[in-house]
């Protein structure tokens, strides 16, 4: 299969969303929070939304030919929509995991670079096509840009096995996020090249 990466339109941002959701599904952090089958289904494109989706409107959301994986990338200056994040989690998690939650976000917020930067909410490879080169077709496109500014990126690392995908491309763990029994939460941060 060729690779081809493209930049997503209005038009696909449901197809991202969709393999966003696929990849997410075997994600500790996002199975953690919202462990009902059904609930996180009915959720997770809301938080991709929350959490990434002014990517499609800056032309810096990125997926792979017939949907196999996108990337979601924000700019400098651009943020996660913090405020309707908080109330989807408060909204969808158990009670005996909100506090953790809140813990979390707290931490990622510590980590977070305050200088210009690059900063990669999401990414992920439909299960079946993991292991196939997606994730790194995605990641060297989307770096382009990032090199191109000359500026530092940023990520944050739910699942331990994408830990070496990103350390390939120059992300360094520069910590580790937990609360209570929640998974552990790698932030990343790759130097100007």
């Amino acid at each position: 299969m060729d690779m081809m990466i493209k930049t997503a339109l209005a038009s696909d941002q449901a197809g991202a969303i969709g393999v966003l959701t696929m990849a997410f599904s075997v994600d500790p952090m996002a199975r953690w929070s919202l462990p009902d089958p059904a609930k996180y289904l009915a959720t997770f494109a809301s938080i991709t939304k929350a959490f990434g989706g002014s990517a499609f409107e800056k032309g810096t959301a990125y997926f792979a030919n017939g949907f196999t994986g996108a990337a979601l990338w924000l700019p400098p200056g651009s943020t996660s929509d913090e405020e309707s994040l908080a109330r989807i989690f408060n909204e969808n998690t158990d009670e005996e995991i909100k506090e953790d939650m809140q813990g979390i976000f707290e931490q990622m917020e510590e980590f977070h670079p305050t200088q210009p930067h690059w900063y990669l909410p999401m990414i992920g490879v439909d299960p079946v096509h993991q292991g196939s080169g997606i994730g790194s077709a995605l990641m060297t496109e989307a770096l382009k840009a990032v090199d191109r500014d000359g500026l530092i990126a940023y990520l944050e690392s739910s699942n331990p096995k994408n830990v070496s995908l990103y350390q390939r491309h120059g992300f360094e763990v520069i910590g580790e996020i937990q609360s209570g029994h929640s998974p552990i939460v790698r932030p990343m941060l790759r130097k100007a090249q």
